[in-house]
C-alpha cells in the first residue's frame, strides 16, 4: 500500500500551457543555459554516423558499439565513437497512472512529470529537434507523432496535464505494456525518456531492456520522500490510487514506519538493478528538488562519465 493523494488532475486550457510553458522558459530554461553554457548536448546526446575515434572497451559500454576488425588485431575489445548528429528525435513515454497523482507537498509527481516534459521539450525543440510522446493510464491511451515547433510542444504540456484513468481506478500499471507499444511505434533511434514513479506490476525491465538495444533510454524516475519514509502522522488511511483498496494504520507506531521503510528499501534495490540491467540511465526527480539543479548535476555527471570513458587510440587503429 502507498499512502496516495488521488485527484483527479485539472482541466486544463490553452492558455494554462502557455502559463506553463513561459514560467519554464523564464525560470528553468534560463537557469539551464547558464550552467550548461549553451551546451544543450551535455544533457542529451545526439546519434552520429561518422567515426571520430576508438578506444578501449569499458564495463558499461553499449555492446553494438564494439570495433570486431580492431578488436582482433589488438587482442582486446575496442569499441567506436561517433560524432553526434545535430538532429536528435526525443520521444517521452509518459506513466500517468493514478500513482503519479500523489504528492505530500505543493507539489504532484504528475506536476513534475509535465514540467520536466516542458523543459525537455522545449530544449531540443529549439535546436531544430523534434519530439513526440506515448501516454499511459491503465493502457496506452495517446500516442503523439514526433514534431518540432512551439506549439507542438504546447500541445505536449496540455495533453500530459490532461490525460489520466478514465474512471479514476484503473487495473495496476502495467509498464511492459508502454515499452513494448514504444519499440512497435519508434522506428527510428531515437532519445526515450521514460517518465514514470515505477510502481508497477514486475516484468517490465526486460521489454525496457529490448527498447535500450535500438535507442538511447533515460528513466526518468518521479518520487515524494513520504513514498519511502513514512512520517508519524496519527491514524491515518492508506490508499492504493490504482485499485482503490484502503487501510486504516497508526503511523505514530514506530514498528509499523520501521516496516514500511524497510519495504520501501527493497523495493528500491529492486528498481535500481532491473534499472541497471536495461542499461538506462536514470534521472531521480522528487517533488521536494529544485528540477533545474536536478537536470544540472545529471548533465555533468553524464559529462564527466564520458570524459573518464574517452580515451584516443592511434589513428593507425581507425583504418
Amino acid at each position: 500500500m502507498k499512502l496516495v493523494h488521488s485527484a483527479a488532475p485539472p482541466a486544463p486550457t490553452a492558455q494554462a500551457a502557455e502559463n506553463v510553458l513561459r514560467r519554464i522558459e523564464w525560470t528553468v530554461l534560463r537557469r539551464l543555459d547558464g550552467a550548461l553554457q549553451g551546451d544543450y548536448r551535455m544533457l542529451v546526446r545526439g546519434f552520429g554516423i561518422d567515426l571520430a575515434d576508438l578506444r578501449e572497451y569499458q564495463h558499461g559500454d553499449d555492446a553494438r558499439t564494439i570495433d570486431w576488425n580492431a578488436t582482433a588485431r589488438l587482442g582486446v575489445p575496442y569499441v567506436r565513437q561517433h560524432n553526434e548528429d545535430r538532429e536528435v528525435t526525443a520521444w517521452f513515454l509518459v506513466d500517468l497512472s493514478g500513482s503519479v497523482n500523489f504528492g505530500s507537498g505543493r507539489i504532484t509527481k504528475r506536476a513534475l512529470a509535465v514540467d520536466f516534459v516542458a523543459v525537455i521539450a522545449r530544449l531540443l525543440t529549439r535546436h531544430g529537434n523534434r519530439t513526440g510522446a506515448l501516454l499511459y493510464t491503465d493502457g496506452i491511451d495517446t500516442v503523439l507523432p514526433a514534431r518540432g515547433g512551439r506549439r507542438h510542444v504546447l500541445h505536449l504540456i496540455d495533453r500530459v496535464a490532461r490525460t489520466g484513468p478514465a474512471s479514476g481506478r484503473g487495473k495496476p500499471t502495467q509498464l511492459g505494456e508502454l515499452f513494448d507499444r514504444a519499440a512497435q511505434v519508434i522506428k527510428r533511434r531515437s532519445l526515450v525518456f521514460v517518465v514514470s514513479d515505477f510502481i508497477s506490476e514486475p516484468g517490465w525491465a526486460r521489454a525496457l531492456a529490448f527498447l535500450g538495444q535500438r535507442h538511447e533510454v533515460i528513466a526518468v524516475r518521479l518520487r515524494d520522500a513520504v513514498e519511502t519514509a513514512l512520517p508519524d502522522l496519527g491514524m491515518v488511511i492508506m490508499e492504493d490510487a490504482e485499485t482503490g483498496q484502503q487501510l486504516f494504520v497508526d503511523t505514530h507506531d514506530a514498528g509499523f514506519r520501521r516496516r514500511f521503510a524497510s519495504l520501501a528499501a527493497r523495493r528500491e534495490t529492486a528498481l535500481r538493478e532491473a534499472l541497471a540491467k536495461a542499461g538506462a540511465d536514470c534521472i531521480e526527480l522528487s517533488t521536494g528538488d529544485d528540477l533545474a539543479d536536478t537536470l544540472v548535476r545529471f548533465a555533468r555527471l553524464r559529462k564527466r562519465r564520458a570524459q573518464l570513458a574517452s580515451g584516443g587510440v592511434p589513428a593507425a587503429l581507425m583504418k
